[in-house]
C-alpha cells in the first residue's frame, strides 16, 4: 500500500469515526421539549391494574397507540414465566424498558425474586432500573441509626447484585419509614454507592405534600423518575387523576422549575380498571395541568 493510499484509508477511518461519534453524541443528548411532554412519560401499575389483563403483545400495542415510549413493569407471580416474553415485545415495539418492580424482605439473597428479575434481564441483555421497596423488618425500638443500618443491610445486597449486570436501583417511596424521603437520604449517604437513587412517588405522597418544597431539593440530585397522581387535600389525602386533585400542580411546577431532567411516570392503580382508558385520563391530566403552570410545550405534545 502506498503512503497516499495510507493516507487515504486511515482519513476514512476517521471520517467514519467523527460521523459516529456526532450521531451517537446526539442520540444521548436528546431531551424532551419539556419534562411533562408526551415523549418522557412512562406507564407504570399497567400490568396487574388492567381488567383486560392484555399480554405482552396487546400491551405494548396498547402504548404504541398511546404514542407512550417507556415502561415500568409491575408483575405478580404469575407472570414469571412471562420474563423474557416482556422484554423482547417492548424491545420489538421500541418501547423502553425504563424500570422492573422488586418487594424485598430483609433478606433479599433467601427470597428468590431478586435473582429471577436478574436473571431474566441477563439473559436478554437488559439494562434497566430496579424499582424496590423493603419490608418485612420491625424498626420500631430502634434508633435512627439502627434503622438505617437494617434497612441498608438488603439495599447494598440488592444494589450490588445489580451492578454485576450493568442496572441501576431506586429506593421507592411506599409509606413508613422507608417511604420518608429523608430516611431514603439517610440510607443512601450512609453507602454510598454509585447504582442507587430514587424515584419518587405522589401517589404516595399524601403525608409529604406540605414538605414537598423542603426536600424536594435534597433528593433532585438521585432522583430516577418522579410518577405522578392527582392529590386532593392534606393529611390525609386522596389520590385522583392527574389535574383532579388541588396539590399536584404546585408540586409540579417546583419539579419543572427545579431543572430535574429525568422521565415522568403515570399510574392507573387507581384510575381505571382499563390500562388504556386510565392512561388516556393521566396523560389528558398531565396535558391539563402543564397549560395550566405555563408549560406550553408540553401542553402541545398532546395535542
Amino acid at each position: 500500500m502506498s503512503r497516499y493510499q495510507l493516507y487515504k484509508f486511515f482519513f476514512l477511518l476517521l471520517a467514519a469515526g467523527v460521523i459516529t461519534a456526532c450521531s451517537t453524541s446526539k442520540r444521548s443528548s436528546f431531551r424532551p421539549a419539556s419534562i411533562y411532554s408526551k415523549d418522557n412519560l412512562i406507564a407504570w401499575c399497567i400490568v396487574p391494574f388492567d381488567v383486560k389483563e392484555r399480554n405482552a403483545e396487546q400491551r405494548a400495542q396498547m402504548l404504541n397507540k398511546l404514542g407512550i415510549t417507556m415502561e415500568a413493569y409491575d408483575w405478580r407471580d404469575k407472570h414469571i414465566p412471562l420474563f423474557d416474553e416482556e422484554i423482547q415485545t417492548l424491545r420489538k415495539h421500541n418501547i423502553k424498558l425504563q424500570a422492573w418492580w422488586l418487594y424485598s424482605g430483609p433478606d433479599p439473597e433467601k427470597e428468590g425474586n431478586l435473582k429471577l428479575i436478574l436473571d431474566a434481564l441477563k439473559r436478554n441483555d437488559a439494562k434497566t432500573e430496579i424499582w424496590f421497596m423493603v419490608g418485612g423488618i420491625d424498626l420500631t425500638n430502634m434508633s435512627q441509626e439502627e434503622k438505617i443500618k437494617a434497612i441498608a443491610k438488603p439495599v447494598k445486597y440488592i444494589a450490588t447484585e445489580a451492578a454485576k449486570i450493568g442496572c441501576n436501583v431506586a429506593l421507592y417511596n411506599h409509606g413508613g419509614w422507608y417511604g420518608e424521603p429523608e430516611n431514603q437520604l439517610a440510607v443512601i449517604e450512609y453507602l454510598k454507592m454509585p447504582n442507587i437513587g430514587i424515584v419518587y412517588n405522589f401517589h404516595h405522597a399524601e403525608e409529604q405534600v406540605e414538605r414537598f418544597p423542603e426536600f424536594f431539593p435534597k433528593i433532585k440530585p438521585y432522583l430516577y423518575a418522579v410518577n405522578l397522581m392527582g392529590l386532593k387535600g392534606t393529611r390525609p389525602a386522596k389520590v385522583l387523576t392527574v389535574g383532579e386533585g388541588d396539590q399536584e400542580a404546585k408540586m409540579m411546577k417546583l419539579v419543572k422549575d427545579s431543572g430535574y431532567k429525568g422521565p415522568i411516570g403515570i399510574i392507573n392503580e387507581e384510575t381505571h380498571p382499563d390500562a388504556e382508558v386510565g392512561l388516556k385520563m393521566n396523560m389528558d391530566g398531565v396535558a391539563k395541568v402543564a397549560e395550566a403552570i405555563g408549560d406550553k410545550e408540553a401542553a402541545k405534545s398532546y395535542k
